[in-house]
């Protein structure tokens, strides 16, 4: 027959089916390019392994260098950089005078609330209640320095004693960081610019509230701040002193003036129960007034009144001389909300708007400008300085300077909300990294505790000792963290809480909305809540599910370190539902929810799918063995 063989068949296991065995022609065209793209693959594989997400960026000259330009092309780039200059600065200006107005304005929201809730005694005997309302407070006024002089002045007439203000001022401290947080929310646009720029943020936050987990038991069990400030008290004879320095509100407030005036005392007064300011509006409206005491005559038939009072006696009967000081209003006040006639909640509410519109904006146009200017020569100039070691072995006194430079700048001007919500733009744009920053955030820390050193020494000198004791237990408080989470290098632990916070943030952007209503607002009104109710419900409550919460992070930390004595289940968190351990389906969740907007701002890129398209390897040649390529089986078969 036709296309047979006479050949003996070959069995089937006897059959060379090794690729090895049988030459195999492919052709060079395809080999070469398979060669190629499988030698191109493990570069990109090496690189990909390799990259950084926090590593500062290399911001580029975008135009020809200066020796390339003639005169005319050097006078236009010297005067652009002067305007941009100018521009940065007066939107620099305007960012700072909106986060006074910013802070003004939670204050005409939060005063009455405020007042109220310093003013339950009962409930800040509650260690666990005291620190949360630190928090809220400090939220709600937007100003740690305005939350210490409330404690300050409570604890000086005698309403708050000195151990129960502890746990508030750990709060006060807590509750400061929020502000960076809020910043850090306009470079959201940029994945990796707002993944630095939250991680700076978070180390902040991460850093006080570590801080606060570990210090607020020992000083509960101990006392340990009340003593050590205690002794330093005694130890120096301290003197009445001035007001602290004001040397950042002499350049804001001209402006800040003329949108609006508040009146401090009222909210102080309201939290040590003076009924003369229950009604008060916190506007101020009369900027000039008068005081003139006059004599009251009144009469009186009880005659042992007199023994306190001077009193007299005429042909009209029997009198008793009482000064009574009149208060008269010479001259209004100039800011536009002085003849309004609205209640301060309105007030406050049009000015968080208007304030939170113009930060967003400045903030916006200053990245911008700051993306413009650092590029080339100035950007590395600028990165080396900042970023700059000392030579070995002095390299570890690099971070140290930096705290004296953040508590240096933190006292010129003020206000630490101010200079850490200055230090997160320059994250978010690569010119500070995150080991330079945490030192610079930490050196804020001391000096607005500084500030409320010198504010102390203002206080009258019957209370003089109690009010310089609560600002030393705030300072200490601040070194007892730098003692914990910076001396030792390895103890560095909120910027790798950080740093992990700021990947998650850069693929699901609604984590940084979630981070900050639940860490400054939703879980402290939860705790002030049970705490309210009594110890017991709050230990039945949050007993459990702080050890919960102990024991996931301690079998995540074994999972990563030392999974050989984990169970196998328990290697991973698979044998949960998905939505327990991964955000993808509550991404998916929100997606939906928010629509097409909210997509493009919380897709998630998975690695695999972030691999460009010319890399996979979908034009290599199969190089698999078919048995029709093995020429015994050809030859042995019918066709």
């Amino acid at each position: 027959m036709p296309f047979t063989s006479n050949n003996p068949q070959v069995p089937l296991p006897d059959m060379k089916m090794n690729i090895d065995d049988t030459p195999m022609k492919v052709p060079q065209d395809n080999l070469d390019s398979a060669f190629t793209l499988s030698m191109d693959l493990a570069p990109y594989e090496e690189i990909h392994e390799e990259f950084d997400p926090w590593a500062l960026p290399e911001l580029q000259a975008s135009g020809p260098s200066w020796k390339e330009l003639n005169n005319k092309q050097r006078v236009k780039r010297v005067v652009t950089g002067i305007v941009k200059g100018c521009l940065l600065i007066g939107f620099l200006y305007l960012f700072i005078c909106s986060l006074d107005v910013l802070s003004s304005a939670f204050q005409l929201v939060g005063s009455k609330l405020t007042g109220d809730i310093f003013s339950d005694n009962d409930v800040l005997a509650n260690p666990i209640a005291g620190l949360v309302i630190g928090v809220l407070v400090t939220v709600l006024v937007q100003s740690s320095s305005t939350s210490s002089s409330i404690i300050v002045s409570m604890v000086s007439s005698g309403i708050l004693n000195v151990k129960a203000s502890i746990p508030i001022i750990m709060g006060v401290n807590v509750g400061t960081s929020v502000t960076s947080t809020l910043v850090s929310l306009a470079q959201s646009g940029d994945r990796n610019e707002f993944r630095r720029a939250f991680g700076g943020s978070a180390v902040h936050g991460m850093f006080n509230w570590l801080t606060v987990i570990i210090l607020l038991p020992i000083e509960i069990g101990t006392g340990y701040l009340f003593y050590v400030s205690d002794a330093i008290i005694k130890s120096f004879n301290i003197h009445v002193g001035g007001d602290a320095p004001d040397i950042l509100k002499v350049i804001t407030r001209p402006f800040t003036d003329l949108i609006v005036k508040l009146d401090s005392s009222v909210i102080a007064g309201n939290a040590v129960g003076n009924e003369e300011f229950a009604n008060k509006s916190l506007i101020k409206r009369w900027c000039v007034t008068t005081e003139t005491n006059v004599t009251e005559h009144i009469p009186t038939t009880n005659l042992t009144n007199c023994s306190a009072v001077t009193c007299f006696t005429n042909a009209s009967g029997t009198f008793i001389e009482n000064t009574v000081t009149i208060k008269e209003n010479v001259e209004r006040c100039t800011h536009i909300f002085a003849y309004a006639n609205l209640p301060d909640i309105a007030v406050g509410f049009i000015l968080l708007t208007a304030s939170l519109l113009v930060l967003c904006t400045c903030l916006i146009l200053i990245v911008k400008l700051l993306n413009s200017v650092l590029k080339g020569q100035i950007a590395h100039v600028i990165k080396k300085i900042i970023n700059a070691d000392f030579p070995f072995p002095f390299s570890w006194l690099s971070g140290y300077l930096a705290i004296i430079v953040g508590a240096i700048m933190t006292f010129v001007v003020q206000s630490s909300s101010v200079f850490t919500a200055a230090i997160v733009p320059l994250m978010g744009v690569g010119v500070i990294s995150m080991n330079r920053a945490y030192p610079l955030f930490l050196g804020s820390n001391i000096g607005t505790t500084t500030t409320a050193v010198l504010a102390a020494l203002a206080s009258p000198a019957e209370s003089l000792s109690e009010s310089v004791q609560v600002a030393f237990i705030h300072l200490f408080f601040n070194l007892s963290g730098i003692l914990l989470w910076y001396v030792v290098p390895y103890f560095r632990l909120p910027i790798h809480v950080a740093k992990k916070f700021g990947n998650i943030t850069a693929n699901y952007r609604w984590f940084a909305v979630l981070y900050l209503l639940l860490t400054f607002l939703i879980l402290p009104l939860a705790v002030f809540g049970l705490s309210m109710a009594g110890w017991i419900v709050l230990a039945a409550v949050g007993g459990p599910l702080l050890l919960l919460f102990i024991v996931v992070i301690i079998i995540n930390v074994l999972q990563k370190r030392f999974p050989k004595f984990l169970p196998s289940f328990l290697k991973n968190w698979d044998f949960l539902p998905l939505w327990l351990h991964s955000l993808a389906p509550w991404d998916r969740l929100i997606s939906k929810m928010c629509g097409c907007c909210c997509k493009k701002c919380s897709q998630h890129t998975d690695n695999e799918d972030e691999k460009p398209k010319d890399l996979l390897p979908v034009d290599i040649p199969s190089l698999e063995t078919h048995c029709y390529d093995n020429p015994d089986f050809v030859q042995s078969q019918d066709l």
